[in-house]
């Protein structure tokens, strides 16, 4: 295509021919943005430090079925939970887990209540060696979102189990 103020453009493609192209060497400073799964990964490792400590001993019953409750929570919700009047709308299988990742689930699990407004969970710890059902108690007993929690039925793994009931704040109360 020829156009008057350009008679030529031969002469031009004999001047460029031959010559290759830069390479564009821009840096970026930005840092990268991190993936979904790790930021929440990090979130949870802040709740487990925060609220899950090891050398913490609350006050624990030594007979009969593992319970608890909190001192602001209402005394009628342990008796509730002992005779499967809350459903639980989470379950979490510890199974095979070491201390350390069945904490980050737990705290995980928490938080999931809360979100999708779930007053009730069940945790099951199975038997194995016994450390995770030892320390689950003093695990849920410090975090400030657990108002109690009780050994669960039969249907939801009795003494390998726990149901827990969880303080979503505000909400429209459900059981």
């Amino acid at each position: 295509m020829k156009d008057e103020n350009y008679p030529d453009n031969s002469l031009f493609s004999q001047l460029i021919d031959g010559i290759k192209p830069l390479k564009q060497d821009t840096h970026h400073f930005k840092q990268p943005v991190k993936p979904k799964q790790q930021f929440e990964f990090k979130e949870r490792q802040i709740h487990v430090d925060s609220y899950f400590s090891d050398t913490y001993q609350p006050l624990l019953p030594v007979d009969g079925p593992m319970r608890w409750i909190n001192d602001s929570a209402d005394k009628l919700e342990l008796k509730r939970l002992r005779r499967g009047d809350y459903t639980p709308d989470l379950l979490l299988d510890l199974h095979g887990l070491r201390q350390a990742e069945a904490k980050l689930e737990l705290a995980a699990l928490i938080q999931a209540c809360v979100k999708q407004s779930s007053i009730c969970c069940c945790v099951m710890h199975g038997y194995g060696t016994g450390i995770l059902k030892q320390q689950l108690p003093m695990w849920l007993a410090q975090h400030p979102k657990v108002k109690a929690f009780h050994q669960a039925p039969k249907e939801w793994g009795g003494d390998a189990a726990l149901l827990v009931l969880i303080d979503i704040g505000e909400h429209p109360h459900r059981r």
